[in-house]
């Protein structure tokens, strides 16, 4: 995508600080997509886990009131174990069919967007994450199978899913900020994805708790389609001599894989190639053990609420807004590699302390 293509072409000169101020911002849509999204993680599982387990005749424990849950005894039960199975199943089928279609599409569509612009490629996965909520909402309506939800995310990812509104919002920075400021803006971009995060975690989980599952996800539905209209309405292509280009064509994954092996710099290459592992392995990480998350904090010994969980899922969202003032001090006196050093490191000990985390205070240091 543009953050490692060539800067685009000069500007007519305008006065200091003016030039990059004329474009809309991106964070307005980062905000929305990142609210219908933490949204629907977490309620998604907790649905899952209620809907199979009654489908299965198993009386779930969602609080630590609930008798049993508080029991060691639980985690013998085979009907629960059943049920988790079951959920970690559904999970996965879902989470691997929208991460291949997106596999697909991501690439075919980032590369797209470097020609035509970065709006198509914010607009379509937007209207995507808001078809998928719409599949969701039916299915809770109309009692439908679970394997709609495998539906609506493998339409979502289709169209790029949230993904692609990651790639194209830091594209759209890299493509109107100043190289010298922005590491910076990321951080704002990615300080804006938290506060999105922990709102939506945390209303999602004490609105559930009062209403149930519909209310918060028409809510997810309506974050989505305002994203849609913002970028589609109010937001300014950053592309500014766009090219006409195929959609369905090779060359955008030739550009790709040029990119990798481009003969000139190959210490740059290799730089990439690392950091593109190092990214793709700690995502891997950071998104895939969301639903796991939310599976052991509903059992044993934990037996959270949905509103805990929703508490749980803001702290997650809290390094987003921690990152913004660490970034800010820490590039004073040391380069942008060792941050990220330190950063995984932090990520590394949450990770350990949640692991071994039996108690709510625990699990919330982690």
């Amino acid at each position: 995508m543009a953050a490692v293509a060539a800067p685009p072409p000069a500007e007519p000169p305008a006065p200091p600080g003016r030039r990059r101020l004329s474009l809309p911002a991106v964070e307005p849509l980062m905000f929305l997509a990142t609210v219908s999204l933490g949204l629907q993680g977490p309620l998604a599982t907790q649905y899952l886990w209620d809907r199979l387990g009654a489908e299965h005749g198993y009386n779930n424990h969602n609080s630590s009131e609930s008798s049993g849950c508080g029991d060691g005894n639980a985690t013998a039960d085979p009907l629960r174990q059943e049920v988790e199975a079951l959920v970690s199943h559904w999970n996965l089928y879902i989470n691997l069919g929208g991460f291949f279609v997106s596999l697909f599409s991501v690439t075919l569509l980032g590369a797209w967007s470097d020609s035509v612009g970065r709006r198509p490629a914010l607009i379509l996965p937007a209207a995507g994450m808001a078809l998928q909520t719409a599949i969701y909402l039916l299915v809770m309506y109309l009692e439908l199978h679970v394997a709609f939800f495998l539906l609506g995310r493998i339409l979502s990812g289709l169209t790029g899913d949230y993904n692609l509104i990651l790639a194209g919002c830091f594209s759209y920075v890299a493509d109107t900020s100043e190289r010298r400021a922005r590491t910076f803006r990321v951080a704002i971009l990615e300080a804006c994805l938290g506060t999105a995060g922990m709102v939506a975690s945390i209303g999602g989980g004490q609105w559930r708790k009062a209403q149930g599952y519909i209310n918060p996800f028409w809510l997810a539905f309506a974050a989505s389609l305002a994203a849609t209209l913002y970028a589609a309405f109010f937001l300014r292509e950053s592309v500014k001599q766009k090219k006409e280009a195929r959609l369905f064509t090779l060359r955008h994954y030739k550009a790709v894989f040029r990119l990798y092996t481009a003969p000139e710099q190959p210490s740059s290459r290799w730089k990439l190639a690392l950091y593109s592992l190092a990214f793709f392995l700690i995502v891997t990480v950071h998104f895939g053990a969301k639903d796991i998350y939310v599976l052991y904090e509903l059992g044993f010994p934990l037996c959270w609420a949905s509103d805990l969980i929703g508490y749980g899922s803001a702290a997650s969202y809290l390094a987003y807004l921690s990152s913004l003032a660490g970034l800010r001090l820490l590039q004073l006196c040391l380069e942008d590699t060792w941050v990220a050093e330190i950063g995984l490191i932090s990520n590394i000990a949450g990770l350990v302390v949640m692991s071994l985390a039996t108690t709510t205070p625990l699990m919330f240091t982690g």
